[in-house]
């Protein structure tokens, strides 16, 4: 007996078991270790810790947008508390922007009974105190009147039948015109102040995320108190000095976003710009008459103009009381009657009450004058049996509301011109706003013993150089700042062109084809220099006498077809089934490749359909152009995208080509880009779309396919990546191409597989390693049970809020530039990469999060092959802000999303789908790629 069983030391022996213990208790016990439930036995694996910082490069001095925080109070705890509001009746409060006022009300008046207690309240159902509270459980009633002309009033309606009428303004004073609240604040956790110099030590736990959180809800709280609009964590004051027109009655507002951040440097405040959409404030009538582009509003469409509406707020003259829009009145403002209650009149006595119309009641018992809403709809503000009519020219739209249906193209570019800033512009609006918003006044700030520095934190840059790229012939040459041209160079691998056809759409462009010269095809004087540059791209691709360096084309094009002027107002589908007679009927066989313009307009309504016919259903490779802004730099582009397409190379890494890229070079490497693309907001029915690309011909990393999905509306995790159908055939993306890779790549599979991971957020980083990883591996198990390759996954994040700029320089940063220190994460391995010369406005970078890597790069290495994958995008003749493979995924994604846009739902949907908020959903299927064309860059 002088073991140390279980080392517990030699004078505390463990006894043997009594005798009477029967002997099959034990296998009883240790039977959950033998059964265990797999899912609950493996181990999640978490994002790995930094194993090294980065060194090459030429270091470089930079200022960023976080602030330094510094935190004296550690020793407390914030008690958090739930929060409960009910009407007097029992019924649950659900109107948002109510949350707020109540409980200013409740501190107002019971401040006493809550010890003089600050708190940070979130708004919906969570509070926060310095300290506790005097009890656990706390119960007020309180009351608010529902007039208000604040903006971030929460439900007011007027509360009477039919329209408001001469007392309106008396009755609002009335008790009956209030509403009461019951108000339960109840104990929920308390969390230690603690957590927060934990955090900054790297050592997050749940508490240390809570921590921060309460401090985000002070920030809110502190806009909110100032009548901010809140977006998430971004504010917007009502300041018009903020406001840019993009038209359709649609401004850009801009504000700012805040957020703590946890750092190798300590705690910081990350400040930077921030834009959203809101509707212009003002008259009804005229954001409707812009809205719709129309001239006036009579030519408004109503039923349009009822769904931009619902929802939005509006003040009513001359009363200036404020409500929210229920809808439009069925009939126009001189015919749509209500029931008018005489003085005296009770509820249900017919003698009391008259029916008299909306513009009749304004104008002769309120004296208004109404100049033309007698024949438009009544603005309704009351519930559907208890409509409240207001005439259009009485109402205005409120400022600082979201606007939150997708922009159009023109918005779009309207947006990004009036909203970019150049770098010093940003850094004095940034500073400005930390002195405005005054944190070091804000209570609850101070009860945490929190100061923020008004100085940017100054962190040491690297400035990656440049891969040296090779050219035809193998000529070498080397990108100067970020960028490089074709201009006497040849193509890597120039594609052959050998049947091609040129397919016009556009009206702009008459084409005609004369029996012998090629170049007298346009003749129309008035279209002389459009016709001229598209003169040059035939010319390019017919003749090869300008472009030789670029594609090897043997053939002039066999055809030039027109559009029969009589489909032009066709529907898409029958505009492009039409042209696809005409091709048929003419050309001996399927063509290889056809150039199709477009209409004027960048967003076609052909593009979906005529990608679809062409790839989908007849397997042919074609390039669209719009005949606008076509020039030398256009026309490169458009070569490069068709060689690229075709099979051809245009460029690639000198490394790629020796090969000698560390570690991928030596073992099959395959790399993937995946990416979700969402519908636009508001349309919770529109099928996700999840694409992952690949490389192929290893040692190749320029070349890739892509394998698209579709999934349920607004999922983010992909679910097509392992799909068995029966113990032999899986039809999961990943299958797909990793067949693709082995038969690319000499019949090699990877042995390492590098993952990069698209739009995802910090609080899905465990999905993408747990869920989307487990696929991927059981799809590489499913081909061959013994084959475990080493994974290496990388999140790439755009969306983001950190800025770098060069002290005391008006340039962005350099392109390559990159940063591993001081604000980035305290424990896990990240890194910013500025890859691209940013040209205008202030440089976005790449915030990449490598949550695994089980092949062992060195932060160089890595970095390095990051940095170089943002010089294989054959599209153009720029380094480009992150990797090629996500960019290809998100090209692919948004082309096959094109093809939706035209499908009938009901003979495409398949049997899975997903639970919106409007209900089941069925998720149409894409359409499957020509076998022809299905491994190209059709993306491209």
């Amino acid at each position: 007996m002088d073991m140390e069983p279980n080392g517990n030391g030699k004078d505390d022996p463990l006894p043997p078991p009594p005798p009477t213990i029967p002997p099959d208790l034990v296998p009883l016990k240790a039977e959950p270790e033998i059964t265990p439930d797999p899912v609950k036995k493996k181990a999640l694996r978490v994002p790995i810790a930094r194993r090294g910082l980065g060194s090459k490069g030429q270091k470089i001095p930079l200022l960023t947008n976080h602030f330094k925080v510094n935190v004296t109070s550690t020793e407390g705890y914030f008690f958090h508390y739930s929060v409960s509001l009910s009407y007097e009746d029992g019924r649950p409060v659900e109107v948002k922007g109510v949350g707020r006022k109540v409980i200013d009300r409740v501190k107002e008046t019971y401040d006493t009974e809550l010890a003089g207690k600050e708190f940070a309240y979130d708004g919906e159902k969570s509070l926060f105190t310095v300290g506790q509270l005097p009890r656990n459980k706390l119960e007020f009633t309180i009351v608010l009147e529902e007039i208000t002309s604040n903006r971030n009033n929460g439900n007011c309606s007027p509360n009477g039948h039919g329209s408001p009428n001469e007392s309106d303004k008396k009755r609002v004073r009335r008790p009956y015109n209030s509403k009461t609240f019951k108000v339960e604040i109840s104990f929920a956790a308390k969390i230690p102040m603690l957590a927060i110099a934990n955090a900054l030590r790297g050592q997050e736990s749940e508490n240390s995320q809570e921590a921060l959180r309460v401090l985000d809800i002070i920030l809110r709280q502190h806009a909110a108190k100032q009548g901010c609009l809140l977006v998430r964590q971004s504010f917007f004051h009502n300041d018009p000095r903020n406001f840019a027109d993009v038209g359709g009655g649609v401004l850009g507002c801009r504000g700012f976003h805040s957020s703590f951040r946890t750092t190798q440097g300590g705690l910081s405040l990350n400040i930077d710009v921030s834009t959203t959409m809101i509707v212009t404030p003002g008259p009804v009538v005229d954001f409707l008459i812009a809205n719709q582009n129309v001239r006036d509003p009579f030519s408004l469409d109503w039923a349009k103009a009822k769904r931009m509406l619902k929802n939005l707020r509006i003040k009513t003259s001359p009363a200036n009381s404020e409500y929210k829009i229920t809808g439009l009145s069925d009939l126009p403002c001189r015919e749509q009657t209500f029931t008018l209650k005489q003085k005296g009149g009770k509820d249900g006595d017919e003698e009391g009450s008259t029916e008299v119309t909306v513009y009749d009641y304004f104008v002769k018992h309120r004296n208004i004058e109404l100049r033309y809403s007698a024949d438009l709809p009544c603005i309704n503000v009351g519930k559907p049996k208890r409509p409240t009519f207001f005439p259009l020219e009485l109402c205005s739209l409120v400022s600082l509301q979201r606007y939150t249906k997708a922009l159009s193209t023109l918005q779009r570019a309207s947006l990004v011109e009036k909203s970019r800033q150049k770098p010093q512009e940003r850094m004095k609006v940034l500073s400005d706003a930390l002195k405005t918003n005054n944190y070091d006044a804000e209570p609850m700030l101070r009860k945490c013993g929190v100061s923020i520095s008004s100085n940017f934190t100054q962190v040491e840059g690297r400035v990656l150089q440049a891969p040296k790229l090779k050219a035809g012939n193998g000529e070498d040459f080397f990108p100067r700042n970020g960028r490089w041209n074709f201009n006497n160079k040849k193509l890597v691998q120039p594609s052959k062109i050998e049947k091609w056809a040129l397919v016009n759409f556009s009206a702009r462009c008459d084409v005609r084809r004369p029996s012998t010269r090629f170049d007298q095809m346009w003749r129309n004087e008035r279209n002389r220099e459009f016709n001229n540059h598209l003169l040059a791209v035939v010319h390019q691709l017919a003749a090869n006498k300008h472009f030789i360096v670029f594609v090897q084309l043997v053939e002039p094009p066999f055809d030039v077809f027109e559009e029969n002027p009589q489909f032009r107002r066709a529907p898409p589908m029958v505009r492009v089934d039409k042209m696809f007679e005409e091709v048929q009927s003419k050309l001996p066989g399927a063509p290889r490749f056809l150039l199709c313009l477009l209409p004027e307009r960048k967003n076609s309504d052909l593009y979906g359909p005529w990608k679809r016919k062409n790839l989908a259903d007849f397997g042919i490779v074609t390039q669209c152009m719009a005949p606008t802004r076509v020039n030398d730099q256009y026309l490169t582009n458009l070569l490069l995208k068709i060689n690229a397409k075709l099979g051809g190379l245009n460029s690639l890494l000198a490394v790629e080509q020796i090969p000698a890229i560390p570690l991928v070079s030596k073992v099959p490497t395959l790399i993937l880009g995946m990416d979700v693309s969402h519908g636009s907001p508001g349309h919770s029915d529109i099928p996700s779309i999840a694409a992952v690309v690949s490389s192929r011909q290893w040692p190749l990393i320029s070349k890739y396919r892509a394998c698209v999905r579709t999934q349920s509306p607004k999922v983010e995790m992909i679910d097509s990546l392992f799909k068995p159908v029966s113990d032999k055939d899986d039809e999961g993306m990943i299958r797909e191409l990793l067949l693709d890779f082995y038969l690319s790549s000499g019949k090699r599979k990877p042995d390492n597989i590098i993952i990069f991971r698209d739009g995802v957020s910090e609080s899905q980083f465990n999905q993408v390693l747990n869920i989307e990883l487990d696929q991927i591996i059981e799809g590489c198990k499913f081909l061959d049970e013994k084959w475990s390759p080493k994974f290496v996954v990388i999140v790439a994040q755009k969306n983001h809020h950190t800025k770098f700029f060069q002290p005391g320089s008006p340039d962005n940063v350099p392109p390559g530039t990159i940063i591993d220190n001081k604000i980035c994460h305290p424990r896990n391995n990240d890194f910013y990469l500025c890859a691209h010369a940013g040209m205008i406005g202030t440089t976005r970078p790449t915030h990449y999060h490598v949550l695994l890597d089980e092949v062992g790069f060195s932060a160089d290495d890595l970095q390095e092959l990051v940095h170089s994958l943002s010089y294989v995008y054959q599209r153009s003749t720029t380094a480009i802000s992150v990797v090629a493979p996500i960019c290809y995924a998100h090209l692919a994604a948004s082309q096959m999303g094109q093809f939706m846009k035209f499908e009938d739902k009901s003979e495409t949907s398949s049997s899975h789908g997903g639970i919106t908020s409007a209900g089941a959903v069925h998720v149409p299927q894409l359409p499957k790629l020509d076998d022809k064309v299905s491994s190209s860059m059709f993306f491209c």
